[in-house]
C-alpha cells in the first residue's frame, strides 16, 4: 500500500551520483519526483540528457516493474507509460541497491496543471486517460495505483503520462499497490482484485480529486452516499453525476465505455454552452430595437406636448392682445 505520511528510506540528496554495477553507466540525481513504499523516482542527469531513475526496495520488484514497461510500450498507439532503457544494480556504501531508468517525462503533475489552468481541463484530460487505460487493460494490465501524483501532463501537447509504473498488475492477481482516496476497498466498494473495474473506480476519485484537492476521509463504512454527495456539491463535476455514479459503483466493464459517456456528456455541455452564447447577440438586438421603439414612442408625446403648449401660447397672445400674424 502507498502511504503519503510512510518515511521512505530513499531520500538521497541531490548531486548523488549513481553508478551502475554492471552497465557503468552514471546517473547524477537532481531532485526526487515522487516515493512509495516499493522505492523512489528521482530526476537524474544522463550522458544522453534527462532520464527519470527509481530505486526498489529489492530485485524482484524492479525485474517486475521492468518487465511492464516493455510489454507495456508495445501497445499500439503512445504508451501510458514511460519508455524503459536499462536496469542495473548501484551499490551505496554496503547496500546494493536495485533501480531501473526509464524515460524522463517534462510537465507539472495531474493535479497541479487542472489547478492552474482550471477544473474544464479535468474532463478533456480524464478522457484521454481513459483511452490510454483501455490500450493498457487489453494488454493484460491495469494501472493499480492511479492518482493525481503518479501523472503528469508531458509538455508540449498536454498530453498525460504516468511516472511510476509501480502499482501496475496483471489482470486476475491481487492489486499490489495502492493508495487509501483511489482505493474502492477503502470505500467498501468492491475488492482489490485487478480487473479493469478497478481503474474505472479509481479514475472517478481521480477527478473528485481534481475537485477536492485537500481529500478527504471517509465517515461511514459505505463510502457511495459521501462521494456521490461531494459530486453533486461541485459545479464541474455534477455534470459529469451519471458516469461518476456508473464508475463509482463498478458499472462499467471497459474503460472505452466509460470514455463513450464521458464524451458525450462533454460534447452536450459544449454544445449547449455554444448556443446560449450564440442565441445572446439576438437578445440583445431584440432588446436594441424595444428601446429604439420606447425612445420613438416617447419623443412623439414630448412633440404633442410642445405642440400643444405652442397653441395655447398662440390663443393666449390672440385673447389677449389683439388679432395677430400667426406664422404658420
Amino acid at each position: 500500500m502507498t502511504d503519503n505520511t510512510l518515511k521512505n528510506p530513499f531520500n538521497d540528496p541531490p548531486g548523488t551520483v549513481v553508478t551502475g554495477k554492471w552497465h557503468k553507466n552514471r546517473y547524477r540525481l537532481l531532485k526526487r519526483l515522487g516515493a512509495g513504499a516499493n522505492g523512489a523516482v528521482y530526476l537524474a542527469e544522463s550522458a544522453a540528457g534527462p532520464v527519470a531513475l527509481k530505486v526498489g526496495v529489492s530485485t524482484a520488484q524492479v525485474a517486475s516493474e521492468s518487465s511492464v514497461l516493455k510489454t507495456i510500450s508495445k501497445a499500439r498507439g503512445q504508451s501510458l507509460g514511460p519508455s524503459f532503457l536499462e536496469a542495473d544494480d548501484w551499490e551505496r556504501g554496503r547496500e546494493i541497491i536495485p533501480f531501473y531508468v526509464m524515460e524522463y517525462i517534462d510537465g507539472p503533475d495531474l493535479l497541479s496543471f487542472v489547478t492552474g489552468k482550471g477544473f474544464s481541463w479535468a474532463a478533456v484530460l480524464v478522457i484521454q486517460l481513459l483511452s490510454d487505460l483501455q490500450h493498457l487493460h487489453e494488454q493484460g494490465w491495469i494501472f493499480g495505483d492511479l492518482k493525481p501524483e503518479n501523472l503528469l501532463v508531458g509538455t508540449p501537447g498536454n498530453r498525460i503520462r504516468c511516472i511510476d509504473p509501480g502499482g501496475m498488475t496483471k489482470i486476475g492477481r491481487s492489486v499490489k499497490e495502492f493508495t487509501e482516496f483511489f482505493d474502492r476497498g477503502y470505500w467498501g466498494l468492491g475488492s482489490r482484485k485487478a480487473e479493469p473495474s478497478y481503474d474505472l473506480f479509481s479514475v472517478a476519485m481521480v477527478m473528485i480529486n481534481l475537485a477536492y484537492p485537500n481529500r478527504f476521509l471517509k465517515k461511514q463504512a459505505n463510502g457511495f452516499p459521501q462521494l456521490m454527495a461531494a459530486v453533486r456539491q461541485h459545479a464541474g463535476l455534477c455534470k459529469f453525476e451519471a458516469v461518476l455514479r456508473k464508475a463509482l459503483g463498478g458499472g462499467y466493464r471497459t474503460a472505452f465505455e466509460m470514455r463513450q459517456d464521458m464524451l458525450m456528456l462533454l460534447t452536450s455541455h459544449r454544445e449547449k454552452k455554444k448556443a446560449k452564447t450564440t442565441h445572446r447577440p439576438e437578445k440583445s438586438k431584440l432588446g436594441q430595437s424595444r428601446a429604439k421603439r420606447r425612445r420613438f414612442r416617447k419623443f412623439k408625446k414630448f412633440m404633442a406636448a410642445m405642440m400643444i403648449i405652442l397653441m395655447i401660447s398662440v390663443l393666449y397672445w390672440y385673447y389677449t392682445y389683439g388679432q395677430i400674424s400667426i406664422p404658420f
